[in-house]
């Protein structure tokens, strides 16, 4: 084993020798989310220098396994779904050194003492001090149960009496399923935990382009100052993929995409739009800005909920040229599902900044690609120049995007060369890959490093979620008096159901070509 006095993670200039030391606890160490992405990112954190000097990870599941093969296994994972390849023997060899595996079914008390007395053992060996990061990557029925386990074992601190270690938990999304849920789920965390202590992962808050939104605005004047209803006549916010829901089907039955998606990431990237310049840059700074843009969410009247949100589900299409099955014929879901697969819906943002500018929000699954985008439509110009009878020029357009191909581009009108007026509009565009040159961290690595530091911004704090099911509990319950008897009611492959444009159009407006 290794001595606590040598760091095969740490190399000479880096910056993890100014990260605390600690071991991470990954609950539901077998299953999906530990094998695609959080492994990756912890191989990846150590082999750019980012991990503690004095680190360890061990997996708790269920599924008897040895240390080895847990290895093994994440060995595998990390080949396969690492953004780095191929793997780097040498440092693999020294990291799965820091890698364990812990069996206990979450209910029994008796698998958290015998936890408890290993991860003493490893601030030994490994010089951790105690400290600790939890890491529930489990169905959030199980949220409440393992922490009340590890708190009357003792591996919860308490906040306010401990000082010289410490211990953070980190809830994977939903928290909670409505208003009422998300409530009743934060009292009990309470219960076990400090409010400092708990870490809500939302993976889009890692994401280059939504952490640049901040410098985007507020580091360059010219944007900053248009940025309002006086310049900008719409906004679009995009979320689509074109995949289905996979072996999701038990989850997503119960979820669907208004909880999966939209009260998340989609609200995350409005408010980081949205909001108006912090005080400064420490984590409640940010975080009361971004309440503030939520809790100025125009409530749905019951005629918007009627004509403004559209919810759709896709059937049967064809994606990419391949032929694809409908959602009510994935597994594990019913073949009378009522479960929206996507929704379009517009908000406003009752504030002087963004008062009478409409934000047009849309997120399917089975549409024609995967694209994560932030388009920020400008008012026209003042139209007695360059314009030819009653056709106008386009509108400049700001468009952010998050995924794929990571970047921003401006649309501009230009001159056409030659003697004629033609004007034509073209774009400026940026990609982070290609002009830094290297390959942007995954959004896990940054954030597994940001609760190591103890940095809470890029974690949604509890009156963010609260918020944002306040706003959105509303569809809930509405859609639940007033079910849908059309589903499905648009092909997979299309970009959502004809409502979806006809919302749109009826403003005059239309959605962007991606």
């Amino acid at each position: 084993m290794t001595n606590a006095s040598f760091n095969p993670l740490e190399e000479p200039g880096q910056l993890s020798g100014l990260i605390n030391p600690c071991i991470l606890v990954i609950f539901g160490a077998t299953g999906d989310l530990t094998a695609r992405k959080l492994l990756p990112a912890l191989y990846n954190l150590s082999k750019d220098g980012q991990l503690p000097s004095q680190f360890a990870c061990v997996g708790f599941a269920r599924r008897e396994k040895t240390h080895e093969e847990f290895r093994k296994e994440a060995k595998d994972s990390i080949a396969k779904f690492s953004r780095t390849k191929p793997i780097d023997e040498t440092l693999w060899a020294q990291f799965e050194e820091h890698l364990f595996y812990h069996t206990s079914e979450f209910h029994l008390e008796e698998g958290y003492n015998r936890l408890r007395s290993f991860l003493n053992e490893l601030d030994v060996q490994f010089g951790t001090k105690g400290n600790r990061v939890f890491y529930l990557s489990t169905q959030p029925s199980f949220f409440t149960l393992i922490c009340e386990k590890l708190h009357s074992t003792g591996l919860i601190y308490d906040h306010e009496k401990v000082v010289d270690k410490w211990s953070r938990i980190i809830i994977e999304k939903p928290f909670g399923h409505d208003l009422t849920s998300a409530l009743t789920l934060q009292a009990e965390l309470l219960k076990f935990l400090n409010e400092k202590q708990i870490y809500r992962i939302d993976h889009y808050l890692g994401k280059e382009t939504v952490q640049n939104l901040l410098v985007f605005r507020f580091a360059n004047i010219f944007f900053e100052s248009l940025w309002n209803n006086r310049y900008i006549d719409h906004i679009q916010i995009t979320v689509a993929e074109d995949i289905g829901i996979g072996t999701r089907g038990n989850f997503w039955e119960e979820a669907g995409l208004l909880r999966d998606i939209v009260q998340n990431h989609v609200m995350q990237v409005l408010s980081l739009v949205a909001m108006e310049p912090p005080v400064n840059l420490d984590a409640d700074s940010i975080h009361d800005e971004k309440v503030k843009v939520l809790k100025a969410l125009r409530p749905l009247s019951e005629e918007a909920l009627k004509k403004e949100v559209v919810r759709g589900q896709y059937g049967p299409g064809f994606v990419n040229g391949a032929e694809v099955i409908g959602y009510r014929q994935e597994k594990n879901v019913s073949p009378t599902s009522n479960v929206e697969t996507f929704l379009a819906l517009k908000v406003f943002i009752d504030n002087w900044r963004w008062q009478g500018v409409p934000f047009y929000i849309r997120s399917g699954k089975r549409l024609p690609k995967k694209a994560t985008e932030i388009a920020v439509i400008f008012k026209d110009p003042p139209a007695v120049l360059f314009q030819e009878g009653t056709k106008r020029n386009e509108p400049n357009v700001l468009a952010i995007r998050i995924q794929p191909d990571d970047g921003t581009s401006l649309k501009i009108n230009c001159k056409v060369p030659g003697p004629s007026s033609s004007i034509q509009p073209v774009k400026m565009d940026f990609r982070y890959g290609t002009y830094f040159g290297i390959e942007p961290p995954e959004a896990y690595e940054r954030l597994i490093c940001d609760c190591i530091l103890g940095d809470r911004t890029l974690f949604a704090r509890e009156d963010e979620v609260l918020s944002s099911w306040q706003f959105l509990t509303p569809i809930l319950d509405f859609w639940a008096k007033e079910p849908t008897t059309n589903f499905p009611n648009h092909p997979s492959g299309s970009w959502g159901p004809r409502d979806a444009d006809a919302m749109i159009e009826k403003d005059g407006r239309k959605w962007r070509l991606l």
